[in-house]
C-alpha cells in the first residue's frame, strides 16, 4: 500500500461539497455565533417583558417594550431558521469530510474520489440523521423527566411548610388551599412520570446513539474486518470491498435502528395487553358472582 502525498486538511479543503460551499473550515464557530445571537435576543425579549409589566403607567416605556418584544420575536424566528439550515449544511460538510478520511488511507484513484467518497458521504449522512433524531428524543425525554421529578420533590417538600404557615397566618384564606393543591400537583406529576416512560426512552435513545456513533467511527477508520479496504493494492478488489463495506454499514445501521423500533412496538403491545387484562378481570368477576 502506498500512502498519498497529502494531508487530510488539504484533502478537505480541495473537495467540492454540495450544499456547503460557503462553509468555512470551522463551521462550529458560526453555529456558536448564531447561538450567542439567539441568547441575546431571548434576553432582550425578557427585558422587554419586564419593562411592559413593571412600567404599566409609563406609556412610552410600554410602547418601546412592546416594539422590542415584537422585533425580538421576528429576529428570533429568523435566527432559529438560519441556525437549523446552517446546522444541516454543517452536518453535510462533516459527512463529506469523514468520507474523505478513508480516501487518505487508500491510493488516490479516480474511482475512490468520484464514486466511493460521495456514496460514503451519503451513507454517513443517513446515519447522522438518525443520530440527530435519537439525540433529540434523548434530550427531550431527559429534560421532561428531570423537570417532573424535581417539581414533584419540591411540591411534596413544601407541603409541611405550607401547613405550618397556614396555622401561623390564620387570616389568609388562600393559604388554606395550598396544603391541598401542592400534594395534588405532586401526585399528578408522579403519575405522569409513572405512566410515560421518559427515563426508559432517554436511556434507550442514548444507547442507540452510542451504538450508531461507534459504528460510524469503525466505518470511517476501517478498524474492523468488514471495513478494511486498504489491505490490498488491487483496484478491482478494493472496489468490491468498498461495495461490501457500504452494504454492511447500511445493514448495521438499519439493524440498530429497527431493533429499537421493534422494542418500542413490543412495549406498546405489552401495555395494551395489560390494559385489556385489567378490563377483562372485572367482567369475569361479575360473571362468576
Amino acid at each position: 500500500m502506498t500512502t498519498p502525498d497529502f494531508t487530510i486538511d488539504e484533502l478537505t479543503a480541495s473537495s467540492t461539497i454540495v450544499g456547503a460551499g460557503k462553509l468555512s473550515s470551522s463551521p462550529e464557530k458560526k453555529l456558536l455565533t448564531l447561538k450567542i445571537v439567539e441568547s441575546l435576543l431571548i434576553t432582550i425579549l425578557l427585558l422587554g417583558s419586564v419593562v411592559v409589566i413593571v412600567a404599566k403607567e409609563n406609556q412610552t416605556l410600554v410602547l418601546y417594550g412592546v416594539i422590542s418584544i415584537a422585533i425580538s420575536l421576528v429576529l428570533l424566528i429568523i435566527n432559529r431558521q438560519v441556525f437549523q439550515d446552517f446546522k444541516k449544511a454543517a452536518s453535510e460538510y462533516e459527512a463529506n469530510r469523514k468520507a474523505e478520511i478513508s480516501t487518505y488511507l487508500l491510493d488516490k484513484r479516480s474511482w475512490q474520489v468520484n464514486n466511493f467518497t460521495p456514496v460514503k458521504a451519503k451513507a454517513l449522512q443517513y446515519c447522522q440523521d438518525l443520530i440527530d433524531d435519537y439525540k433529540k428524543v434523548r434530550n427531550l425525554s431527559r429534560t421532561i423527566y428531570y423537570i417532573l421529578q424535581i417539581t414533584t420533590v419540591v411540591f411534596s417538600g413544601i407541603t409541611p411548610i405550607l401547613v405550618l404557615v397556614d396555622k401561623i397566618e390564620a387570616g389568609q384564606t388562600w393559604l388554606k388551599w395550598l396544603p391541598v393543591i401542592c400534594p395534588a400537583i405532586a401526585s399528578i406529576l408522579a403519575s405522569i412520570v409513572t405512566s410515560f416512560p421518559f427515563q426508559k426512552n432517554w436511556v434507550a435513545a442514548n444507547t442507540v446513539v452510542e451504538l450508531l456513533e461507534a459504528e460510524v467511527e469503525k466505518f470511517i477508520l476501517g478498524v474492523t474486518q468488514p471495513y478494511r479496504l486498504f489491505d490490498t493494492a488491487d483496484e478491482a478488489e478494493q472496489q468490491q470491498k468498498a461495495s461490501q463495506a457500504l452494504e454492511y454499514f447500511i445493514r448495521q445501521v438499519n439493524t440498530i435502528h429497527l431493533q429499537q423500533v421493534q422494542e418500542a412496538a413490543e412495549d406498546k403491545q405489552q401495555k395494551g395487553d395489560k390494559k385489556e387484562d385489567k378490563q377483562q378481570q372485572p367482567a369475569q368477576s361479575q360473571q362468576s358472582a
